[in-house]
């Protein structure tokens, strides 16, 4: 376990360079499609971290794959970060009645709560270097596939302070670079810098901003995490650390600037400006499309002396986002109890891009109270944003998808227990709805310790009509390759209504049978993130009691590629042929 503080992103590299899990590329790249492809292939062997040190256009060196293994998050962070959560959780449990033994039995918690918070500095090495105007063009920044709108900043760390006093936020927002003094900011209509930006905006004024890139690797994390809307970003960057982070002023004026960071792009975002921004390969695996944002104006740039770009690569999970937000929930799991009551645990699943699906273990101490835990989750921050949302209150690991999926099937009444609610937001990435930001949610609930019914494991009946094969892939559930969307609309529904299929609870409707089953990874990206709940989930028959629509099965979940979806995210011949010539020349036998 890593115990040296992390101060910034070089004492990270240098620790990984100690244990041998970086790897430095001396070759020219482009970072125009070749990193991003090079990235791709280490990541998916669990491959070290890469440091370009000869990049094509800029002077600056490139660094991938920080975070592309739980081992390296462990040497980033340690557990001291998930030890502190928990006791400070367990003190709030049990602190009442309050006695001088519980204080002094916790009093090493108090001293490290003391470390937490911001220092103030003279100045800092995000000084060293300062462009005015800027020039964004001399940084590094990646095309990640043939289809992207330009370059992005792929780990940006968007600083920006509420107009009226009320906070700060970091958050991860998508930059594409425009030219040398202006860029896109894809603020979502979930995120605390997208309120910072619709406050000003009623106010009639500019939103300074701060665009970070590189820093401590708590800083990025921080960037990322879910937090509760009031909590702030900076303070989690420091309980991460284990010290207070250093701020520096700027000598132009405006917020403080975090003194250990790479690059620093101050700026403005004007009101009432939009321009378009993308097309993006995003974290779902599909390419979204390009819509209006809001537009940042870059006055001038911050480096350090030999500053390093950090940058990952985003696509069809599993990619680096995957681990560092496994990494990011078990830190925050004790928290939820506490915010959620009745939560006991809870999942979202990277496999699906975290929003298309997620899981609770909670409390039914009285009827229907798992109901009402699951609207405390989807009414919680960004997880408001869930499209699918699994409860159950059995004794079991939720994390482990098969098996969760398997016992709330084996419990669920299709009549009661399955809720979608629809004309709900949805998220800005997911294009299964009727239109960008819109669509609908499900939760789907299994409970109680008795099982209703067996669930069959194998099918011997006749293949449906206009359907190619099929495959029991996990108890009662089917998955049937069929006719495509385009050709047949209205198969799922027919399907539903076959008797030969009515002892199968759930019936999944794919394109590609061997695609959707070659592992428990692609089956929930296939399933989850190619379906809408108001428009893609079919019975044999509805009921509708007191305004509340039941099943009765089998349930067909249409997972069929619509004509409104997005491309997915696929190599270019060019690049893949591009890295192939070159390979032999980057990487190492091992990894190629």
């Amino acid at each position: 376990m890593n115990k040296d503080i992390l101060y910034d992103l070089r004492s990270f590299i240098d620790l990984l360079r100690r244990e041998k899990q970086l790897l430095v590329i001396d070759e020219e790249v482009d970072p125009n499609l070749e990193i991003a492809e090079i990235h791709r292939r280490v990541i998916a062997q669990q491959g070290p971290a890469l440091l370009f040190t000869n990049v094509k256009g800029s002077s600056f060196p490139v660094v991938t794959n920080l975070f592309g293994t739980n081992g390296r998050l462990e040497l980033a962070f340690g557990k001291r970060p998930q030890n502190f959560v928990q006791d400070l959780v367990n003190l709030t449990e049990s602190i009442m009645p309050l006695k001088a033994k519980k204080l002094w039995d916790n009093r090493q918690l108090f001293l490290d709560g003391m470390k937490i918070g911001l220092k103030e500095k003279k100045s800092g090495p995000i000084l060293e270097n300062c462009q005015m105007p800027p020039k964004l063009s001399s940084l590094p920044m990646l095309t990640s596939w043939h289809s992207d709108g330009g370059a992005f900043v792929t780990l940006p760390l968007v600083y920006t302070e509420h107009p009226e006093g009320k906070g700060h936020n970091l958050g991860m927002y998508r930059i594409q670079r425009f030219d040398d003094t202006t860029t896109g900011i894809h603020w979502q209509i979930h995120k605390g810098g997208g309120y910072h930006y619709h406050a000003a905006e009623k106010l009639n004024q500019s939103l300074p901003m701060t665009l970070y890139i590189g820093g401590p690797p708590a800083l990025m994390l921080s960037a990322i995490a879910p937090l509760p809307e009031d909590i702030p970003e900076l303070m989690l960057t420091s309980l991460l650390i284990g010290k207070k982070l250093d701020m520096c002023p700027d000598p132009k004026g405006g917020h403080r600037l975090v003194a250990g960071a790479e690059f620093a792009v101050r700026g403005e975002v004007p009101p009432h400006i939009r321009r378009p921004e993308g097309p993006f390969g995003d974290h779902y695996g599909y390419n979204s499309l390009q819509h209006d944002y809001p537009v940042f104006q870059a006055s001038h740039l911050y480096h350090r002396k030999n500053a390093i770009y950090p940058a990952t690569i985003v696509g069809r999970p599993k990619q680096e986002d995957y681990f560092i937000g496994d990494f990011l929930q078990d830190l925050l799991s004790p928290l939820f109890p506490l915010v959620m009551k009745g939560v006991r645990e809870l999942k979202t699943f990277g496999e699906t891009g975290f929003h298309c699906l997620a899981a609770a273990r909670v409390a039914d101490r009285y009827p229907r109270e798992a109901f009402a835990c699951g609207l405390r989750v989807l009414g919680e921050g960004q997880l408001s944003l869930t499209k699918f949302l699994i409860l159950t209150d059995g004794d079991i690991d939720i994390t482990d998808f098969p098996k969760l999926w398997t016992h709330v099937l084996e419990r669920i009444n299709w009549e009661r227990d399955l809720f979608v609610f629809a004309n709900v937001s949805q998220d800005t990435l997911d294009y299964t709805g009727p239109s960008v930001n819109k669509g609908s949610k499900a939760m789907m609930m299994g409970l109680g310790k008795e099982k209703v019914r067996e669930l069959p494991t194998d099918y011997s009946g006749n293949l449906p009509p206009h359907c190619r094969k099929l495959k029991a892939y996990l108890p009662g559930t089917l998955i049937i390759e069929a006719t495509d969307y385009e050709s047949m609309p209205e198969l799922a529904a027919e399907i539903a209504k076959d008797k030969e299929l009515q002892q199968w609870p759930c019936i999944l409707l794919v394109d590609n049978l061997e695609g959707a089953t070659c592992s428990t990874q692609e089956f929930l990206w296939t399933f989850f993130t190619r379906f809408e709940p108001a428009a893609d989930i079919y019975g044999a028959s509805t009921n509708v009691q007191r305004f509340h629509v039941g099943l009765t099965p089998p349930i067909v979940f249409d997972c069929r590629m619509k004509p409104w979806y997005t491309d997915i995210l696929e190599v270019d011949d060019a690049t893949r042929k591009l890295v192939d010539s070159r390979i032999t020349k980057i990487l190492p036998n091992s990894l190629r």
